[in-house]
């Protein structure tokens, strides 16, 4: 019988979060588990191992696929959103251009958490109107409030 490892409900080692990122890739993550810091870890993971651009495809077909899976439509009001998975694709990869990429995933998923881990993020660069629509969900929108290159 093949095992799955157990899915940690906080990661204490790297190993932990790389489990956590397979569990995510085959599917197999309970739905419940699908959080806004599960987003960022997953994120991580992929602009770590990929380039920016590569990670973000890969990450729009994966995420709809594991929506999919949990049962979540990926329409204009639920499942994938394109403007804000580019956001932290953007965000992700800022930080590790400020970072030392060869520090310990763990270490480098808990610090992306702390710097970028508020889930209102995004609401500085675009107004709520302008992120939820339906245009935002299904293709990148220019941001209403500020130029995506400024960090507050």
């Amino acid at each position: 019988m093949n095992k799955q490892p157990k899915i940690p409900t906080t990661y204490h080692t790297s190993e932990d979060v790389e489990v956590f990122v397979a569990q995510f890739r085959d599917c197999t993550l309970p739905c419940e588990r699908w959080t806004h810091h599960a987003h960022l870890t997953v994120g991580l993971w992929y602009v770590l191992h990929y380039t920016p651009d590569e990670a973000l495809n890969l990450l729009r077909d994966a995420i709809r696929a594991y929506n999919t899976t949990c049962g979540v439509p990926n329409s204009t009001t639920r499942g994938y959103h394109e403007t804000i998975t580019r956001f932290y694709v953007w965000l992700t990869d800022q930080f590790l251009q400020t970072t030392d990429r060869s520090r310990p995933l763990l270490e480098l998923r808990n610090a992306l958490v702390e710097q970028v881990g508020s889930s209102e993020l995004p609401m500085q660069w675009w107004s709520r109107e302008r992120l939820w629509s339906p245009e935002a969900r299904a293709a990148w929108l220019e941001p209403d409030l500020k130029a995506l290159d400024s960090r507050q």
